[in-house]
């Protein structure tokens, strides 16, 4: 069974004690946590989570409760890659809005503490649900829990980015041209082959872009893990890993997780090959349909070229893990099978943009 098929409970459940690079001067951070987290109580233990290869996580427990850490990663790192800074910004100014992330409670830019920048927000109890299928839930309970988590996006959708003090997030507008060329120098700058139809794609999405007709906060990896959910109801208590966002588009969010209509299960977000009638799974019209009724729109455009966008970004940050992984530092043990993925994912971008025209 390869690294990818492993049950995705036993591969990024859970904690590690962190080895090498990945232990941190407990005594700093304590002195750290003590003057600039309220209520902050030591002595603390920290472990690391197992999940995670973009932005190294942390688990602290201490007599004052549970906190997460997330630093960026030791060695050279690719420019605007693992902001951490902005990750913090956007979770406290949504935190003070009153929508569902983690309580934050403060970033810390001085490299001397434990040798990066990072941030520590509260640890919110609850499930986490890594299989699309939700083995073990009711129908109702599945079909709950998806339209949920559409409404909670909805929500993010309508925030007003000028009254939570994120007007300067990013550039509003032409998003998907921003992102279009942002993972294509990514990619560049991390590739390790020549791949053609990659190259079709970098020429093609840049002059077939979509107009924007919205902006908002875009969280830019919205799917059914990334998320904290309750333990006995389908309700949304904390979106996580907002390394991706930016103001934006909301289309490049909704898009994205409608990809998991166009993915394959294997034990993750995707439903493409569910029986998602007996599962209680609601098909993607009703998904769109829930989408348009909660924001105000009549309909989304045709989905095939936001579907090769989505396909080709994802190669994109493949490539990235890809080169970490040959440079040696890629910080999960699951980071050799992601960066397998590239080619496939470059081969679904093209199936999707030759429906859309290429």
């Amino acid at each position: 069974m390869s690294e990818l098929e492993l049950n995705a409970e036993e591969a990024f459940v859970g904690t590690v004690e962190p080895e090498g690079a990945d232990r941190l001067d407990t005594a700093k951070l304590t002195e750290w946590m003590e003057a600039n987290v309220a209520g902050f109580q030591g002595p603390l233990v920290l472990t690391k989570f197992k999940g995670g290869q973009s932005n190294p996580t942390y688990k602290i427990e201490a007599p004052s409760g549970n906190y997460v850490l997330r630093r960026k990663p030791f060695g050279p790192l690719l420019p605007s890659a693992h902001a951490v800074d902005r990750e913090y910004k956007v979770q406290a100014a949504l935190a003070r809005a009153g929508w569902t992330v983690a309580p934050q409670y403060g970033l810390c830019t001085d490299d001397s503490v434990v040798g990066s920048w990072f941030y520590v927000m509260g640890m919110v109890d609850g499930r986490t649900i890594w299989n699309g299928a939700m083995p073990g839930d009711t129908p109702e309970y599945r079909r709950a829990t998806y339209f949920a988590m559409i409404e909670t996006l909805a929500k993010l959708h309508q925030v007003d980015v000028d009254a939570v003090g994120l007007s300067d997030y990013g550039k509003p507008g032409n998003y998907f041209g921003r992102q279009v060329d942002r993972w294509t120098k990514q990619y560049k700058l991390s590739e390790t082959e020549l791949m053609p139809d990659m190259e079709r794609l970098i020429e093609w999405l840049p002059a077939t872009l979509p107009d924007q007709t919205r902006t908002g906060v875009v969280h830019g990896d919205y799917r059914i893990d990334n998320m904290i959910w309750a333990k006995d109801r389908p309700e949304v208590l904390a979106v996580l890993d907002w390394e991706l966002s930016t103001l934006g588009d909301p289309l490049g969010d909704f898009s994205y997780v409608a990809m998991a209509w166009v993915t394959d299960n294997g034990g993750r977000s995707g439903v493409q090959d569910l029986d998602r009638k007996a599962l209680g799974i609601p098909e993607l019209d009703e998904v769109v349909e829930c989408y348009c009724k909660a924001t105000g729109r009549d309909s989304v455009p045709d989905m095939n070229w936001y579907f090769a966008y989505n396909f080709f970004r994802l190669a994109g940050i493949m490539q990235g893990i890809k080169k970490r992984v040959i440079d040696g530092t890629a910080s999960s043990a699951h980071a050799k099978a992601m960066s397998e993925r590239v080619q496939p994912l470059v081969d679904r971008a093209t199936e999707f943009a030759k429906l859309a025209g290429m």
